[in-house]
């Protein structure tokens, strides 16, 4: 049905976790560092994303996935020189997944001067309990929060898209898209309770109900110009944030 997939680069380890069911097909990557279009120097910032495949870029080149169209965006302002994204993120993986992955990454101790988050999805896939989920994301935010130096401002979190309406969802969209409403329920209040910001791209994923251009060639995940939509609306929120510091 998926091909299932768990290949680790850079330092993270094989996760057990890999022999269950996932949403995501398709190559996995992270932590791969292109050269980006405008020269960063020794006091550029730092920025980790932490995700699974939405925030690798499942089904389109990396220079598209969000995280790495957020830094060129950044970059267009002169002012705000970032280095190209750390990432942590593998297709497939589910919160727990992410907390393992980033114990076993080396990277606990390092600071950044933003992070994003967006982790999820896999676990309303594969059935996984909401308290489950409740539990485990307050964990991986206040890891992102120690990564951002403990300042709360500085940690971005993105909702989960819709799936539903996507040709791999089958026309199940009445039934997953209220599971993932309830899912982003639990992230947003917990979100909020930490004082982190937070953007509601759902709405976003769901335009691809119409607009098929917003659907990578793998029927399953957003495509550049889906990620680019979403950028439009995070970067000025960093850009704001990253300015009063």
């Amino acid at each position: 049905m998926m091909r299932l997939l768990c290949s680790i680069v850079f330092v993270i380890t094989a996760l057990s976790g890999c022999a269950k069911k996932k949403i995501d097909t398709g190559q996995s990557t992270t932590m791969n560092k292109p050269d980006t279009a405008k020269t960063v120097t020794t006091d550029s910032l730092h920025y980790i994303a932490l995700g699974d495949s939405y925030t690798i870029g499942e089904a389109v080149p990396q220079i598209d996935s969000y995280p790495y169209q957020l830094v060129n965006s950044l970059n267009a302002n002169d002012t705000l020189p970032i280095k190209p994204p750390t990432i942590i993120a593998v297709t497939g993986w589910t919160t727990d997944n992410l907390i393992n992955a980033i114990a076993q990454s080396g990277l606990t101790n390092n600071k950044y001067d933003f992070v994003t988050l967006l982790i999820g999805v896999n676990d309303q896939f594969q059935g996984l309990s909401q308290d489950n989920y409740k539990i485990k994301f307050t964990q991986v935010l206040n890891t992102a929060i120690s990564f951002a130096k403990g300042d709360s401002s500085r940690v971005f979190v993105l909702s989960i898209p819709d799936y539903g309406v996507t040709p791999f969802a089958g026309g199940n969209d009445a039934t997953i898209g209220p599971q993932i409403d309830q899912f982003n329920a639990i992230n947003k209040a917990i979100s909020m309770n930490a004082h982190v910001h937070y953007l509601d791209i759902t709405a976003i994923s769901r335009l691809a109900a119409t607009q098929p251009n917003l659907i990578a060639p793998d029927g399953l995940h957003p495509s550049g110009e889906m990620y680019m939509e979403w950028v439009q609306q995070l970067a000025p929120m960093i850009e704001a944030t990253l300015k009063k510091h």
